[in-house]
């Protein structure tokens, strides 16, 4: 069986509310006139719509043994996600995200429960070298792996993988990310700009890549309507956004310009459109509610690009 991508990282469901009328107050109650309950997760989103997108991938990861857990498993071998490498431990929940929606703004609630107890020890690292590619989300609630986060990533790439990280936000707003000693074994370093800007502690995104330009490789910076850019090594690579007016949420957006952008590079594409192929499942994400609405299958996604975009897939 082939193997092109194993993706590591937390699972979660997510339980979305959207328009909702008011903000919440202690002690009040407001309304939610609608109401998802999907796949959550950075990384399994990613998966996922990798997955829909005809990239061979499996998962490496730690649910709870309940039945949040059996319904991540199920959606994720739905979307013929390689699952094997999940472990369902009896001593943790499967964690939850409760998102408030309000318009293209949000507001997250997450309990972590298993997440948070993923460890080095539960990776079998020799497997390594049946993948092609290796990518890691949402760095700051594996707490778990973070003190193994450097080896990880130079173990990958001492059996040959190429690799991909997304750290995303840190809840705690402190940033203690080892960049220094860990970017150096990255291929892709896939932040959005406001992690990237706190991350570096800048202002500036030319700032903020010059910070981390001598221990990167390729970092690719995800910027909203505004597109996305490359660096690497003092050059830009830059590609326009596809903007349209079909949107519905943004939930899972950046994590589906991941899975566009790594498709794309696996089938040997230029940086460039690797940009312009994440920005555009990047766009289609937002066409459907939650992070893997909008791909259910290669098919259905080429519909959506034809329609909306008038691109051939």
């Amino acid at each position: 069986m082939q193997k092109d991508v194993l993706v590591i990282g937390e699972l979660n469901v997510d339980i979305l509310l959207n328009k909702i009328k008011s903000f919440p107050v202690i002690g009040q109650e407001i309304l939610a006139d609608e109401m998802t309950f999907t796949l959550g997760s950075s990384s399994a989103i990613f998966a996922a719509n990798l997955a829909s997108l005809g990239v061979a991938t499996s998962f490496c990861g730690m649910v709870g043994k309940d039945v949040f857990g059996k319904y991540i498993i199920t959606e994720l071998n739905n979307k013929n996600v390689g699952t094997q490498l999940i472990i369902e431990n009896s001593k943790y929940q499967t964690g939850v995200t409760i998102i408030l929606n309000y318009e293209q703004e949000r507001a997250n609630v997450t309990h972590c429960g298993a997440m948070e107890y993923f460890q080095i020890k539960d990776i079998d690292t020799d497997q390594f070298a049946q993948y092609r590619h290796l990518h890691l989300s949402s760095y700051f609630l594996q707490k778990g792996l973070q003190k193994d986060i450097v080896y990880l990533f130079k173990t990958a790439r001492e059996q040959g993988l190429t690799t991909s990280l997304d750290i995303q936000w840190d809840p705690a707003n402190e940033w203690k990310f080892p960049f220094k000693e860990c970017l150096p074994y990255v291929d892709f370093f896939m932040p959005n700009e406001d992690e990237l800007l706190a991350l570096t502690g800048t202002v500036k995104l030319a700032a903020a890549l010059n910070a981390l330009n001598s221990f990167s490789h390729t970092i690719v910076v995800k910027r909203g309507v505004n597109g996305a850019v490359a660096y690497n090594k003092g050059v830009y690579t830059k590609a326009a956004p596809y903007l349209h007016a079909q949107f519905v949420d943004a939930i899972g957006a950046g994590d589906s310009f991941n899975a566009g952008f790594i498709r794309s590079y696996l089938q040997g594409q230029s940086l460039h459109d690797c940009l312009m192929f994440g920005n555009l499942t990047g766009a289609i994400n937002t066409t459907a509610a939650g992070g893997t609405g909008a791909f259910s299958d290669r098919s259905s996604f080429a519909a959506t690009a034809k329609t909306i975009f008038n691109i051939e897939i």
